[in-house]
């Protein structure tokens, strides 16, 4: 038995050695450390128990007391052995003597002595109050005392949030520790103290509790004090208006209020209605959002106890209710509610919080919106009765026979099970679509009042719920599909009947050679039986493709049918009819023209019909009317028209917009026809009339080629290739018309303003004022840009500069970060804040480099006066800067590095020099010949000035043979005498004391200035070489060009529209494994290599980056210490998801970085006028983090992420370091454990974040009804996730996109597009441009990236504008958040049916 525990003891011991390896970076599973990371807590042990937190806890404390770290290891394996006494659940056994084997390696006694447990308490207690005195927790306490009573804090009295959480975890662990010791302890003693300190915490101390409670944005379910988002007024005033009030029902005592919060209405409908406690959690944060934002559009409130505006309720309620009013309308039923006026803020606000509660937990049945309208409808019916009694009851229709309240077991899971059962019969969509209904049929089953007949409580017998063979179920609705190459008639019918009868027409008056009579007139209404014949066809085609669902389809979509095929059928049969009598009375002369004129009224009245309900249809007005009309005789014929559908009834634009989309077709077919008749059909009447005409022939099989039928094939083959030019010649004139508007349109939007490296350093001058203008807003100015004289013109340029530089350089720092620019490079590109005193605006060097140098030749080569030489700099305005730059810039630095005598000689040279210029003299009083000395000893100075350690000795003897120079060489003789015998400065040369002693620059401004004068001096290169990096270049051209492209203005941050990002994910790669990246193909080419080669400059940058120098070849040598930074460097350049969480977060830091220069003060002190465009710490500041959190949130639907971290696979690690590094995303994940003996499964929706110690954090789990996978996989992934997405706008992005700082800052101005006027109904989806970034790779991807890039701008611009008919892909386009899941979601998931399941907005666009 010795022998095994030894055996046991080394194998830990090598466990733990091996996650030390694991710490270093070696290895691609990479671990948790200490305690927590050598043990594999098992799932059954965390969910009930703080185990792993008591564990974390034992980490933090074993340096500076292993006893303490050994009693709550052993206090951890003491609850492990409570819970599973018998080790039976899946790794507990593994867990117990793992743990049991490290406290004896570890955290026993090193001399093998004994460990006396008795005072272990005593111990711990003492251990916990020095803890506490060590960092500060009662001052901590009493901070956020203060903060609760005033609702401010100091910005110095917290320090690191981070280390604080971390504190109050181990505190927690402790606190729980001493608590289960405290039985044992003496009563008189220990245990008395720790029990009053126990009762103290749990009266009065919300903080530890309050830090480590589990929330996602806003801590509602304790206040945190780290968080700022609870100080902002609008949540406060939020969360006051759900706040429950004595006039609502009253809770059985029973009912538990979750953490420290205050009842409000969740509660009391969680209570009635059964809602899970998570679901309920969840939507109450995101009410408390939607109204929090919707206020600070409309002001923030400033009083001491804010309140919302009614205005905001408003919009909120008008907005979330807005598809449930329709559907009323629609259905012509009673809203739950008299009118607008009628009920309160209070009953508006619980009729949100009802309908986010079932929708969010609606799981599959969010496809059908309008069944969601149809059970809200109920149950806020219920709602009104209970709310106007005094007590609170569960509601009849959520509970069941054995009294529980579910409204998951009661209302969702009967209408699941019965998707799906019909989903199973589908066989993976290979099954007729007729035999199963989709999630489409069981929503229009809520189009007809007849939906009604299925009750509340929801009657199971109803045909509806019923499974299939178990009755005659509700079926197909009004479609059924079949694959058949029919449909390209049927699909497009009305196309293919234009082209024929215009092709008809221009046919019969080519061969009446264009003569217009009375007899050509008769011959050209043949058209009528031909159209009539066409729509007949259409209406077999319909009847036939609906065969297969006669039995369960609605009666009145088959009556329509029906009456539409014998309505065609006998229109034809007496058109043609009539029209064959109208040629027989063409042939007689003595006919009096009966049906002739019979002819011309019915196909009168026909087209005035036609058009009148095409005018019904299309003008807003008379569409309007046709709503408004309820007569049966004309409902009848709108439904014979077009089956009448609750979704597609308000297809319609304004008048202007729909004459703008008819001019366009009209343009195209006028092109299009007369192409046609004077080039294809004319030429070929000739032709054709003479080969009719030609004697009969004998060829060969003569009976079948050219016997009686008057060279018919001959004609045939002469027509065929102008007709197939004739039907898809459309599609030519429309890209050649589409081409032209969209180049106008493009050239008008000044797209092409910016197209190359060049023009960007030609127009860089004007960049500061559109940025401003356009991407800065009025809160972030706060300044006047209205005067006029040239003096403030020039201060106008420089506080455009200096509000440029700060989101300049973040751009520019985000491109090194990147690693597309060097050190050098980014030294040269970023632009000066432009706060100093210098009286120019200071441009980015590498708009001056070697301008300076060029302006010495040309002082040197001129012969002329100062003002032809002057005049020669200005023609390069930017020479005309840079030497400007240089000349007041030296005089600064001087000045602060001398004093007395000589800072009087500085003074006494720049005033000389000045007259000379005032006087036109320059090239008099200089002898510009010796300016390159002078600018060598300028150099020599700088060059030891730029060193942080202080060489004064060396400064001094630089700055005199400064002054050597500058008097003696470079001034006139006559200014060389005056300052010669000057007798101050004399004196003090004589006596050595000029320039003996040196003031080292240590402002901040100076230091600036003298690195900027050395670069600007000694910079060679030409602008034209930076930045080197092709995709640097490719986005800085493209950011700086849209910054001249019409746009809305930016708001302030907070009062932005709140948007969200939604990335599915499944299995694809997160990042690269050193084995994927080191492993060598056939061709020995490893993937690091491969990246190498392709991305040269890119490398040397990430070298130069993790101070490695320059590249050897050996990569083996990074491997030690730098692994994971070079994972994350290849995973960039790779379709990764860490490449696309990187992308996405750049909304984050663009928006801290604008709040933080807003400046939103939230009691902490206010900051001066000069320094407030400074971005020094905006990522630290707790202000701009939480206004940045309220309006931007990430999720990411990893579906199978707890299947990963269960198997173990390198995914799931990697996604759990990806939420280490990005403290705001989420990731939602699909959950499945095995409950009961009969092994069913059981599914949860979960969101997890990192806690402090970087593990996941569960923040919700919603139970679903069953397997969420009823469809498509990647609609139903987004779908399950969707719940916890937060604002108003949803930007759906793919695993492969990217993201960059400088188009995150747009993102404001994009939203705004949201609010502004388009039409008749405001946007519900904003088309982006999507960038293809692996283009580089090959050909054939660098032409499918121009073919992108040609499809969503130049085409779908047509689309938009002028045509409104613009079709969305889904990614990365913005959708309306709350219009599109109050209407079924993003995306379809019906197997098959639905397009691809890659396209989130296939059928919304």
């Amino acid at each position: 038995m010795a022998r095994v525990l030894k055996n046991w003891e080394r194998l830990v011991r090598a466990t733990l050695e091996r996650e030390q390896l694991r710490d270093a970076g070696q290895g691609h599973a990479r671990r948790p450390s200490g305690i927590a990371g050598a043990v594999q807590l098992p799932p059954s042990l965390g969910r009930a128990t703080n185990i792993d937190a008591i564990l974390q806890a034992a980490d933090e404390i074993q340096a500076e007391d292993p006893n303490v770290a050994r009693i709550l290891c052993e206090q951890a394996y003491g609850m492990a052995q409570n819970l599973d006494p018998n080790s039976e659940g899946r790794g507990v056994l593994q867990f117990k003597t793992g743990l049991m084997s490290v406290i004896k390696q570890k955290l026993a006694k090193r001399d093998g002595g004994r460990i006396d447990r008795n005072r272990d308490i005593e111990h711990l207690w003492e251990f916990y109050n020095l803890y506490k005195r060590r960092h500060k927790v009662d001052d901590i306490q009493r901070e956020e005392q203060r903060w609760q009573e005033s609702g401010t804090f100091s910005s110095t009295s917290l320090g690191d949030a981070l280390g604080m959480k971390k504190v109050l975890a181990t505190l927690r662990a402790l606190v729980e520790v001493m608590e289960a010791l405290s039985k044992d302890a003496d009563p008189d003693g220990v245990g008395r103290l720790i029990k009053d300190e126990l009762r103290r915490i749990k009266n009065a101390d919300a903080t530890i509790s309050g830090e480590l409670t589990p929330y996602n944005i806003v801590p509602l379910e304790a206040p945190s004090f780290t968080n700022a988002i609870g100080l902002f007024p609008e949540v406060r005033g939020a969360i006051s208006a759900i706040r429950y009030t004595e006039h609502f029902p009253r809770l059985p005592s029973s009912f538990s209020i979750s953490g420290q919060r205050d009842p409000d209405m969740f509660d009391l409908l969680e209570y009635v209605f059964g809602f899970q406690k998570d679901n309920v959690r969840n939507q109450r944060e995101n009410v408390v959002l939607t109204i929090a934002n919707a206020q600070s559009r409309l002001g923030i409130p400033v009083e001491a106890d804010p309140k919302i505006d009614e205005k905001a309720i408003n919009e909120v309620f008008l907005k979330v209710l807005d598809n449930y009013i329709k559907w009323c309308k629609y259905l012509r039923i009673r809203l739950v509610w008299n009118s607008l006026e009628a009920i309160n803020r209070d009953r508006k606000l619980f009729l949100v919080s009802l309908y986010f509660l079932i929708w969010g937990e609606a799981a599959n049945v969010r496809f059908l919106p309008e069944c969601i309208c149809y059970i809200f409808h109920h149950m806020a019916r219920e709602l009104d009765s209970i709310v106007d009694h005094g007590e609170a009851n569960p509601a009849r229709s959520c509970t069941a026979e054995s009294g529980s309240v579910s409204f998951l077991e009661q209302i969702i899971c009967p209408i699941y099970n019965t998707m799906a059962e019909e989903a199973a019969r589908n066989n993976n969509g290979k099954a007729a679509h007729s035999s199963w209904r989709n999630y489409d049929d069981f929503n229009e089953y809520f189009w007809s009042p007849a939906c009604f007949e299925l009750s509340w409580p929801m009657r199971r017998e109803s045909p509806f719920l019923l499974w299939p063979k178990k009755g005659k179920r509700t079926g197909k609705s009004s479609f059924v599909e079949h694959r058949t190459f029919l449909h390209l008639y049927r699909s497009f019918h009305r196309l293919w009947i234009f082209l024929v009868v215009m092709f008809q027409a221009l046919a019969i008056i080519a061969f009446r050679k264009g003569h217009l009579n009375l007899n050509t007139f008769k011959i050209l209404l043949s058209i009528g039986p031909t159209f009539a014949i066409m729509n007949f066809i259409e209406s077999c085609l319909d009847v036939l493709l609906m065969f297969g669902a006669y039995a369960t389809a609605r009666g009145m979509a088959i009556s329509r049918l029906v009456i539409r095929f014998f309505w065609c059928g006998l229109t034809s049969v007496f058109v043609t009819y009539v029209y064959v009598k109208v040629l027989e009375e063409m042939n007689d002369r003595n006919s009096n023209s009966l049906y002739f004129r019979i002819y011309i009224l019915v196909l009168g009245v026909y087209a005035a019909l036609r058009l009148i309900l095409g005018l019904l249809q299309k003008f807003p007005a008379c569409h309007t009317l046709s709503e408004m009309s309820d007569q049966s005789f004309f409902q009848f014929f709108k439904w014979i028209y077009q089956e009448r559908y609750y979704v597609g009834r308000g297809l319609y634009e304004r008048m202007t917009d729909y004459f703008r989309y008819v001019l366009f077709w009209l343009v195209i077919f006028l092109c299009k026809f007369t192409f046609a008749y004077f080039l294809q059909i004319r030429p070929l009447v000739s032709p054709t009339n003479t080969i009719v005409d030609l004697p009969a022939l004998q060829y060969s099989w003569h009976d079948l080629v050219s016997k009686n039928n008057n060279n018919v094939l001959t004609i045939v083959s002469l027509w065929a290739p102008v007709i197939a030019i004739y039907l898809m010649d459309i599609h030519i004139w429309y890209t050649l018309l589409s081409a032209i508007i969209g180049g106008v349109m493009g050239a008008r939007a000044r797209l092409g303003e910016i197209r190359s490296t060049e023009m960007v350093h030609k127009r860089f001058e004007s960049f500061p004022e559109v940025f401003a203008k356009n991407l800065v807003s009025q809160q972030t100015k706060r300044m006047p840009f209205d005067r006029e004289t040239p003096e403030a013109s020039q201060e106008n340029n420089k506080t455009y500069a200096a509000l440029f530089s700060p989101f300049w350089n973040e751009i520019i720092k985000s491109l090194r970060e990147e690693d597309y620019i060097s050190n050098r490079e980014m030294d040269l590109l970023l632009i000066p804040s432009n706060r100093g005193s210098l009286r120019l605006v200071q441009w980015p060097l590498f708009l001056l480099s070697s301008k300076i140098l060029l302006a010495v030749d040309l002082a040197i080569d001129c012969k002329d006066t100062q003002a032809d030489l002057w005049n020669r700099i200005c023609k390069d305005e930017y020479m005309a800067y840079a030497v400007q730059e240089c000349y007041y810039s030296i005089e600064k630095i001087l000045h602060s590095l001398v004093d007395g005598e000589g800072r009087l000689w500085v003074e006494r040279i720049y005033r000389e020099i000045n007259n000379s210029i005032s006087e036109g003299s320059l090239v008099i009083t200089l002898s510009l010949k010796k300016l390159p000395v002078v600018l060598q000893k300028l150099t020599a100075l700088l060059g030891l000035l730029r060193n942080e350690k202080p060489e004064e000795k060396g400064a001094a003897n630089a700055v005199y043979q400064l002054y050597e120079v500058v008097t003696h060489d470079l001034l006139s003789p006559d200014l060389r005498e005056q300052l010669d015998t000057w007798n101050i400065l004399a004196r003090a040369r004589n006596e050595g004391r000029l320039f003996s002693r040196i003031e080292w620059p240590k402002d901040p401004e100076i230091r600036e200035q003298v690195k900027r004068l050395y670069l600007l001096l000694t910079v060679k290169d030409s602008a034209a070489n930076i930045p080197k990096n092709l995709e640097a270049r490719r986005r800085l051209e493209f950011f700086t060009n849209s910054l001249f492209m019409d746009m809305p203005p930016a708001k302030p941050v907070c009062e932005m529209m709140p948007f969200c990002v939604f990335t599915p994910y499944y299995s694809e790669t997160v990042l690269y494994s050193p084995k994927e990246l080191r492993e060598e193909n056939e061709d020995g080419i490893s993937t690091i290599f491969y990246l190498q080669k392709i991305f040269p400059d890119e490398w040397e940058n990430y070298l130069e980056r993790i101070n490695e120098g320059k590249s050897t070849g050996n990569v083996e040598a990074q491997r030690s210490n730098n692994d994971l930074e070079l994972r994350f460097w290849a995973s960039y350049r790779g379709q990764t998801l860490a490449r696309t969480v990187r992308g996405m977060m750049y909304y984050r830091r663009a928006l801290m970085l604008q709040s933080f220069l807003e400046r939103r003060s939230l009691g902490v002190d206010a900051y001066s006028q000069s320094d407030y465009l400074t971005t020094e710490g905006f990522e630290l500041s707790r202000e701009a983090r939480a206004q940045a959190d309220i309006k931007f949130t990430y999720v990411v639907s990893c579906q199978i992420y707890g299947q990963q971290k269960q198997n173990k696979k390198p995914e799931a690690v990697d996604i759990a370091l990806l939420l280490q590094r990005n403290e705001a995303l989420r990731v939602a994940f699909i959950h499945a454990e095995e409950v009961g003996a009969d092994g069913k499964r059981q599914f949860y929706s979960k969101l997890v974040k990192a806690d402090i110690n970087g593990k996941d954090q569960e923040v919700y789990s919603i139970k679903l009804p069953g397997d969420p996978k009823l469809g498509e996989g990647k609609p139903e992934n987004q779908n399950h996730a969707i719940i916890f997405t937060r604002g108003e706008a949803i930007q759906t992005i793919d695993m492969n996109q990217d993201n960059y700082l400088e188009e995150a800052m747009k993102m404001r101005n994009l939203l705004e597009e949201f609010r502004g006027n388009h039409g008749i109904r405001p946007p519900t989806i904003l088309g982006v441009r999507e960038h293809v970034f692996t283009g580089s790779v090959s050909s054939l991807a660098w032409f499918m990236s121009n073919q992108e890039t040609s499809f969503v701008t130049l085409g779908q611009r047509v689309l938009a504008n002028p045509l409104k008919v613009r079709m969305h892909y889904g990614h990365p386009d913005v959708f309306d958040r709350i219009f599109h899941i109050t209407r079924g979601g993003i995306s379809k998931a019906s197997r098959v049916i639905n397009i691809s399941e890659d396209i989130y907005a296939g059928k919304l666009g």
